[in-house]
Order: C-alpha cells, then structure tokens, then sequence
C-alpha cells in the first residue's frame, strides 16, 4: 500500500483492525509520547507573553500583545510575569487551568548558527555539538530502541532526522495544503471597495508592498518548514494521529511548518494568532480524542529557535536564539510555568538580541522521557549522550 492509498483508507476507516475491531494494542500498553515540531522558529515571546516586562513593550511597539484586560486581544492572565495568547483562550486555556499543560521559557539548543537547517538537525539529533555527528542516529529511534519494545510512528511525509537510526519506524504522510489567507480576486474587490476614497492609494501601495515582500520570503518559508503540514487542517489530522496513538502507537512525532514570521506577525490578532489558534484547536483535539489513554499520554512541542526579542522594520521578527517549549499531559503536573528564568529586560537578553537558553533541551526532554517511560541513567545516556537530565518536576 502506497502513502496515497493509505491517507484513502485512513479517511474512510480504521487502520489494521484485528479480529475485534480494535487497533492492535501499543506493546507498553501505557506511556506515550508525541513530539510537535513548530519548524520555522515560532515567536515565543508572543505565545508566552513576559506581561511585567516594560522592555518588551518598548521592544515591540506595533507587535506586542497587550496586557491582560478585558477584551479578546488581550493577553490571558497566568501569573504575575506571565500571560498566555489570546488566540488560545478557547483552547488550550481550560487545560492549563486543569493543569494539563505548563510552558518551559528559556529552553532550546546551544546550536547558535540561527539557521533553520542546522539547529533543526540538532535538535533532531540530540547529540552533543562539536565533534563528528551521527546522522543516521535522531534521538527518538534511540529513545523506541530504549523502551523496547515499543511502537513508534512518524506521522510526516517522509521519515524525519529524529527518526532515523537502528529501529524500525514507519512514517505515514499527513500533509495538508492550505489556500492563501486572501486570494487574488479578494484583493481585487477590496482594492474597488475603497476606489476613490483617500485610502485607495494607500490600500494598493500596501497590496503592493506585501506581494513583494512575501514573494521574496515564501520560499525561506517553505524550506523552513521542510514539507511539514500546516496549521490548517491540523485539527483534523491531530483527531486521527490520536485515534492511531491511542490504540497502537506509543512514541509519536509530527510537525508544523509556518512558523517564520519576518513581516507582518500580528499581536493580539494577525498572522501568528492565527496560526496559534489552529495549532492550540488541533492540540486541545487531540487530546480529547486520546480519551481515557490521555492520561497516559505526554505531547512536547519544540522548535528550533525563538525570534528576536525587539521587533524588526517589517512588524516581525527575525531568527533567535531561546524559545518556550510547551508539555502537555492528563497527568500532567501543570498549570504553571516551569524551569530555570530570568527577569525580561535587556540586560538577560542574548548577545542583547535573544533570549537566553537556561533549559537545554536535552536535559529538559531527557527528563521528561526518563519518568515518563520508567529509563535508567544507563538507558537515558543512550538517548542523550553526554546529556546532564534534569527533572522538573512535570510527570
């Protein structure tokens, strides 16, 4: 059976039933792990907001997402520091509040080359920078060849870097295609909607400037995202990848491109908005479609970089250093905001551009892992050689 053939069969019904109907069960019949990547570096400062921070108010005149307040643009209230995007209200919100979901700021690789190829192979990868690199060793078949026996299952196009190693894995293509935000003949009936009104000039010199800027960032953001799905759709596809887990798969990974955002980001609403509220739809889905193995279950979402603290000329950001992962879970232990942190000013940025990495991810993923799927020091070393795993504390 071929990816086209397969995606026919998942859309029309259940994947390798056996004699009862059912899934073949996951061999651990218990833990599970999904890994979200965001490729493209997704603007953490604007998912997780620093809301006591006066320098990021002065850093983003025109992208900031304004303080916790009573309308829908406004920043979600999670403690005195911090406020959580408004496009996640609806969403992903009421699993914090249950203390199912907590974000890690200041987490991300040492890699400091700001290249979307390089720093997501080094994540992928997991091993430690310098030295000769293994590139057919990716951290999560090191990690399904520790558990053994376990099931794992890329759901991506093609079987990603972090997947590569001894362990046999299977990759099933979920890719969705998207429709521009606002097409050619929209553009053309909003251009005649303000002819001959003081704005028409600028309505068509701000058209204009957009198909020049976007003509020459789509194709950065296309390979950004390495053929991941987008955010569209993603809903449904997290209902199925769920449907799938719950039943046979324990150790999972797909990603999501259209997360490189250098012109027109958005604050409270926009292009980021927009993109955080399909994400946190799909995510909040997925978990309810997990049902009773949600509280087994344990999703990470990563990216390789965050983006430039100050905002640049074209109301986005640029390529970072430090972002926010965020760990999801029925077992969660929650509702907060964990690991290493520093007060947001100026003065703790990253070669005065960035956020700091305090949380090193293989530390912080490795701990997570570890308690998760029950692996000994000896085993952990296996997955992250060279790594110091850290515990904070979530499962």
């Amino acid at each position: 059976m071929n990816r086209r053939q397969l995606l026919q069969s998942l859309a029309a019904a259940p994947l390798a039933l056996g004699p009862a109907g059912r899934l073949l069960a996951a061999p651990n019949g218990g833990a599970k792990l999904l890994v979200v990547f965001l490729r493209g570096g997704y603007d953490a400062a604007n998912l997780l907001v620093p809301v006591s921070s006066s320098f990021y108010y002065e850093a983003r005149p025109n992208i900031a997402v304004p303080v916790p307040g009573n309308d829908e643009k406004s920043a979600i209230a999670l403690d005195g520091d911090w406020g959580l995007h408004p496009a996640l209200r609806a969403s992903l919100y009421p699993l914090y509040e249950k203390r199912q979901l907590a974000f890690i700021p200041f987490a991300g690789t040492d890699d400091l080359t700001r290249s979307h190829f390089e720093t997501q192979d080094s994540i992928e990868l997991g091993q430690p920078l310098g030295g000769t690199r293994d590139f057919q060793s990716g951290f999560l078949n090191r990690l399904a060849a520790a558990v053994n026996p376990s099931q794992p299952m890329s759901f991506t196009d093609q079987l990603p870097l972090v997947f590569r190693g001894t362990a046999q894995v299977p990759n099933m293509a979920l890719k969705s295609l998207a429709k521009p935000g606002i097409d050619a003949r929209q553009v053309a009936i909003i251009q005649q909607m303000y002819a001959g009104t003081r704005l028409e000039g600028a309505v068509k010199e701000g058209f204009s400037v957009r198909d020049e800027v976007m003509q020459g960032m789509a194709g950065e953001m296309e390979m950004a995202s390495r053929n991941a799905i987008t955010t569209k759709g993603f809903e449904l596809e997290a209902r199925r990848i769920a449907k799938l887990m719950a039943e046979r798969f324990d150790i999972g990974f797909v990603d999501v491109g259209g997360w490189d955002t250098h012109v027109g980001e958005g604050a409270g609403t926009g292009y980021l908005a927009g993109r955080l509220d399909e994400l946190g739809r799909g995510l909040a889905a997925f978990a309810d479609e997990m049902g009773s193995a949600w509280r087994d279950t344990v999703v990470v979402v990563v990216s390789e970089f965050g983006r430039t603290f100050r905002e640049n000329g074209n109301k986005g950001t640029d390529h970072g250093h430090g972002t926010v992962y965020w760990v999801l879970g029925g077992s969660l232990r929650g509702g907060r905001v964990a690991g290493e942190q520093v007060k947001v000013e100026r003065a703790t940025l990253f070669q005065d551009r960035d956020y700091p990495v305090l949380n090193e991810y293989r530390a912080v993923i490795g701990g997570l892992v570890a308690k998760i799927f029950q692996l000994s020091p000896e085993r952990m070393a296996a997955v992250f050689p060279g790594a110091g795993i850290r515990d904070l504390g979530l499962v």
